[in-house]
Formats: C-alpha cells, structure tokens, sequence
C-alpha cells in the first residue's frame, strides 16, 4: 500500500516514566496505524492520489473528490500528525532548547517559560481531541496554533515544526484525565536536536510533515 507507519527511532519503553510503555504500545501500533490503514482503504480507487505524499493530500483536500475527502482529512491528517509526532521525542532528551530554535523562541516569545505556558495552555483550552502545534511563518516566525481532531496546519500550507497530541489516547493511562500534567511533563521527552533539524529544513524550503 502507498501509505505506512515508520518505525519508531526509539523502544517503545524508551520515554518512561513521562509517556508509559502500554502508551507508546498502543497509540504507535493501534493509533496510528489505524489511520494509516484506512487512508489506504479510502484511496483504493484513486490511483493518481495514492502517488501524492500525504503532505501533498492535506495542502490539496480542497480539490480531492469530495467523496474521499472527509476520510483523507481525518486519516491522512492523523498519519501526518503522528510521523512528526514520533520524530521530536526522545529518550534522554528534555532540557532547554538548543540553537536556531532558541533564538527563534527568545525572538518570538521573550523566554523559554513564556513559550512553553503558552503552548500548555493552547493544549489545555483545545477543546475535545486535538493538537497544538508551533508553525513556521515567514522570515522563520514561530507561532502556536491548536487544531482539532487530526486537522493539522499543513492543510493550509503551513510548515509544522513540532507538536503535541492532546487526544486522551495520548496520556489516559498513566494521566488519567490530567491533560495539564501530561503537558508539562512532554516537555522531557522533547528531542530539541529534531526539532532544530526541522528548523533548518523548513527554512530551506523543504517539504516536511
């Protein structure tokens, strides 16, 4: 099929005690792959989309047939979300943001702290399901943006350089439904070096989920 699910770049015990074992478990294996298994199913009949990366389907949902389109979004989102998603943690990772990212953030936040209580709490307020994401915009300005269900900011053409998924698939287990607690606790699992490569790539021009 055109579409699958990567590896995970760590064990899935890797991001204890900050995201459990039965988690990553769970929503890399299950989650995720569900929504990879039925964006391939929705696709089936269209041979000139199954060609397209799923980057290319969330900047161009407008035009796909409507028919497909509710499931693109939905599944294709999901699929995009979750590849970035794995990519920016890690295990021994946390700590402050290093290099271009850092200047970004001091740039366009004042400080670390301000960033990170305003990305808390944009994950906090999204309502239901979602995500809340740090874009890229012109000049490499950084904002946070929160969107629900698996929408993700590539459906309007905008580069994503990290994210944290507030689903409570994400953090029930060990959370139960302390979504601020997990938020502040994903901080530790931030792989800054990822992040930064992100940040490189989008400034070039690069096309990344």
């Amino acid at each position: 099929m055109p579409f699958a699910v990567d590896a995970l770049p760590y064990a899935h015990d890797a991001l204890n005690p900050t995201i459990d074992t039965e988690t990553m478990q769970l929503h890399h294996g299950k989650h995720h792959a569900a929504y990879v298994t039925n964006l391939n199913k929705a696709l089936e009949a269209y041979g000139d989309l199954q060609k397209m990366s799923v980057m290319e389907l969330m900047k161009n949902l407008s035009q796909l047939p409507e028919a497909v389109r509710g499931a693109v979004r939905n599944n294709g989102g999901g699929h995009a979300n979750h590849s970035m998603f794995w990519q920016i943690m890690g295990p021994a990772a946390g700590g402050a943001p290093t290099g271009a990212v850092a200047e970004a953030i001091a740039r366009d936040f004042g400080n670390v702290d301000a960033f990170k209580t305003q990305f808390n709490d944009a994950g906090l307020k999204q309502f239901g399901s979602g995500w809340v994401f740090v874009t890229v915009g012109q000049g490499g300005k950084l904002a946070i943006v929160a969107k629900p269900n698996q929408d993700t900011p590539l459906m309007d053409n905008v580069p994503v350089l990290m994210g944290n998924d507030v689903w409570e698939h994400a953090y029930y287990i060990s959370y139960r439904n302390r979504r601020a607690d997990y938020l502040a606790a994903w901080w530790h699992v931030v792989n800054w070096a990822e992040v930064n490569a992100r940040y490189a790539k989008i400034l070039a021009g690069e096309a990344i989920v």
